[in-house]
């Protein structure tokens, strides 16, 4: 990081999930003082119900696989400044489709491999020879992708992490205080209001406020594209399982969890949400058991899965897929981070956010993310 004066004093960070606490965190070290607003305890909204899969799998642009490499490289990094913890591994990561015409893992593995991604493409027989805890017997006839670089973190425990950095460093973490609305005047963003009636004026304001970012600046003309869903994590009690790959196959998807339990997701399951009028959310136990009954056969041992915890709503993801990180270019003073896949990102991001609000760069890497494309 190199050390020069930033350009602005005082930052206000809307949100306190991995985006927000990130941000804050490196702004901190920059010499900004910062104040974090968040509408409930950090890292209760998105980022507590991620599978927090670290990866670039799968086909995805050539800007967008960059950005995720560096978040993981970053992670790696992190990894080796604290051997040993259970909140952030390095096990692999293991996926396979479904036995049908829309079949594509060949492919897949073709296109890893030309971006330098590093992934093996295993038989049924391989998988069971060569990961731990899956049973090979359920990868289909066109085989499974190893990807062995892969991983996850426990987001809420690093956000404790980081956010311990925030406050010990000077910054300013507020809790608890609702919703917060931008303050704008003449024209640019001066801070932000809280639901609980406080407010708050800063040089520069980051909204990183995951499903509710873009309704934040809706109201000043700026447009974000929102393809939100309810998403629905399922966490089991704490088994004894040799599993220590993520895995993405065509019915479940199952990380290994710090105290021994599993978190599992799926796209089948967010179409089975129930969305009440009061706008609450549940998960029908039909779908939870179909969750456990495809974690199982995917699984070998056969585990006794016990449900611990059901963790539901919204996933961010923008529009058309892809990360929104950056200045607002029609509200000076603004900035926004909102995405999918923000674990693997959460460093990075608050790395190359961090930059743009304090010095004014505008890095290259964020180029394809910006948030005025959704207005052209």
């Amino acid at each position: 990081m190199q050390h020069q004066k930033p350009e602005i004093e005082t930052a206000i960070i809307i949100g306190g999930g991995i985006f927000g606490v990130s941000t804050a965190a490196q702004l901190v070290r920059m010499g900004v003082r910062v104040t974090l607003l968040n509408d409930g305890p950090l890292g209760t909204g998105a980022s507590g119900r991620s599978l927090a899969w670290l990866n670039s799998a799968r086909r995805r642009s050539p800007p967008y696989h960059a950005i995720r490499q560096a978040g993981m490289e970053r992670y790696r990094s992190l990894a080796s400044r604290n051997p040993g913890v259970n909140w952030l591994k390095f096990d692999g990561g293991l996926t396979w489709d479904a036995d049908d015409s829309a079949n594509e893992i060949a492919q897949i593995y073709r296109y890893e491999r030309e971006l330098g991604y590093e992934a093996e493409l295993l038989s049924p027989q391989e998988v069971s020879a060569r990961v731990a805890g899956v049973a090979g017997k359920a990868v289909t006839a066109q085989g499974a992708i190893l990807n062995p670089g892969e991983g996850w973190v426990d987001l809420p425990t690093l956000i404790q992490i980081l956010a311990a950095d925030i406050t010990k460093a000077g910054g300013t973490i507020i809790t608890n205080e609702g919703q917060a609305e931008l303050i704008v005047e003449n024209g640019r963003a001066t801070g932000a209001a809280t639901a609980a009636g406080q407010s708050y004026r800063a040089d520069a304001v980051l909204v990183a406020a995951g499903a509710s970012g873009p309704a934040i600046l809706a109201p000043h003309g700026v447009h974000i594209g929102d393809d939100t869903p309810i998403a629905l994590l399922v966490e089991t009690k704490p088994v004894s399982h040799p599993l220590r790959a993520v895995l993405n196959t065509p019915r479940i998807a199952i990380r290994p969890a710090l105290n021994g339990a599993f978190f599992m997701d799926s796209a089948w399951s967010e179409e089975e949400v129930v969305v009440h009028e009061d706008g609450s959310f549940e998960a029908k136990p039909e779908t939870v058991q179909g969750m456990l009954d495809a974690a199982r056969k995917v699984l070998d041992p056969v585990p006794e899965l016990e449900v611990a915890a059901i963790h539901i709503g919204p996933k961010p993801i923008p529009g058309d897929g892809d990360p929104v990180f950056g200045q607002v270019q029609a509200l000076p003073g603004c900035f926004i981070a909102f995405s999918h896949s923000g674990a693997t990102q959460g460093l990075i991001a608050g790395e190359l956010l961090g930059e743009e609000i304090a010095y004014g760069i505008r890095h290259p890497m964020l180029q394809h993310f910006r948030p005025e494309r959704f207005n052209t």
